[in-house]
């Protein structure tokens, strides 16, 4: 997963602006496909690849920069229709920069965008085309950022990285208290085994959990609130991390090749590991780790944080059962059916009942069956 997708002109802003741009957003911790592509694309190679769309579906913000020559690249065409198609299954959000161009020129395919669309109908496809108008259109229809109204392209930069960073905080707070109760309480909890000062070797954390999905939540709250002390940092599920997602593997081998070159202090979380192997695939690569690195890894059996040497572990512990009484009246408000949240919440009550606190289940749902029935 990426934060931030780039898509732009290479011969228009490659050496100024995306430079920047680029930059800045690195500094600021933001993750982005480490990739580049070609100055000049031709019709040959035009067609996006499977490794391109999985970048930019894989990333949270799609920057596209509109300069003056964008529209008149086939490959950046291509490239933005795919762009609008995660944008329409809300898979992305979109940023346009309009650069030494004109919204309504974008929108309307007129002044300059015109020339190069008369271009592209006397070469192209006319259903091609078609797709290609109508992502310049969508894309003229967002609010976005006009390089005209602004003093100079600092301020751009630092415009985009605010919009997204504020983003990407407000999604992680909505997310990760949506998942969990307490969780700064758990924060407090945890921030005791880290040694944030440390210079020494490599700090390995594990995070136990049985039943719900209470040690993610804790996961992604401390990889947010403790990423800007390291050098570099990755979050890995341990579903994509080797065997199911090559691009995921692609994007981790690929930060982890600057790694082993420069012997960074970083930050890596990999999320519900289920096997001893995947650990020790990981072994050879957290050797490589610069001083004052933090590993973290969470995962419901706690025998195999044992088995792997991790002795600073954090055990979240089960949420009390009272606490689920909250939760049934806030989804029966929010559901406006007391059937669903009923459903949800017996869901829960399931977890917790058999997997954390070995209660009876049976009993749990005929008292709360029988508590249904009162209330109707």
């Amino acid at each position: 997963m990426s934060d931030v997708f780039l898509s732009f002109r290479d011969v228009d802003t490659r050496r100024n602006f995306i430079s920047f741009l680029y930059t800045e957003l690195i500094q600021n911790k933001l993750r982005i496909p480490s990739f580049k592509y070609d100055l000049q694309i031709s019709p040959e190679v035009e067609r996006i690849s499977p490794e391109l769309e999985r970048a930019i579906e894989g990333s949270r913000f799609a920057v596209v920069v509109v300069s003056e020559n964008y529209s008149a690249s086939p490959w950046c065409l291509a490239e933005l229709v795919k762009v609008m198609d995660f944008v329409r299954n809300d898979s992305i959000t979109v940023i346009p920069v309009f650069y030494d161009v004109e919204p309504c020129h974008v929108r309307r395919q007129i002044g300059k965008v015109a020339e190069h669309f008369k271009m592209h109908e006397a070469r192209e496809d006319h259903e091609k085309v078609l797709l290609w108008r109508r992502a310049l259109t969508d894309l003229g229809n967002y609010s976005g950022i006009c390089a005209s109204k602004c003093e100079d392209d600092s301020k751009i930069v630092d415009k985009i990285t605010e919009l997204i960073s504020k983003n990407l905080m407000n999604d992680t707070t909505r997310s990760n208290g949506s998942d969990l109760e307490g969780t700064g309480e758990h924060m407090k909890a945890f921030k005791r085994l880290l040694n944030l000062s440390s210079k020494k070797g490599v700090r390995l954390i594990g995070i136990s959990e049985r039943g719900s999905n209470g040690r993610s939540a804790i996961a992604k709250v401390v990889y947010e609130s403790i990423s800007q002390h390291f050098e570099s940092h990755f979050f890995m599920e341990s579903e994509k991390m080797i065997y199911k997602d090559l691009h995921m593997s692609h994007l981790f081998e690929e930060w982890m090749i600057q790694i082993r070159l420069e012997n960074k202090k970083v930050l890596l979380v990999v999320d519900d590991i289920k096997k001893l192997e995947q650990f020790d695939v990981l072994a050879d690569d957290i050797n490589s780790f610069g001083p004052g690195s933090v590993v973290i890894i969470t995962t419901q059996d706690k025998k195999l944080l044992s088995s792997s040497g991790i002795k600073l572990v954090y055990e979240v512990e089960c949420q009390r059962f009272e606490d689920f009484h909250g939760h049934l009246r806030e989804l029966a408000f929010k559901e406006k059916d007391i059937s669903a949240a009923l459903d949800l919440f017996l869901y829960r009550a399931t977890n917790l009942a058999m997997d954390v606190c070995g209660r009876s289940f049976d009993l749990v749902r005929g008292k709360l069956r029988m508590s249904n029935l009162n209330m109707m």
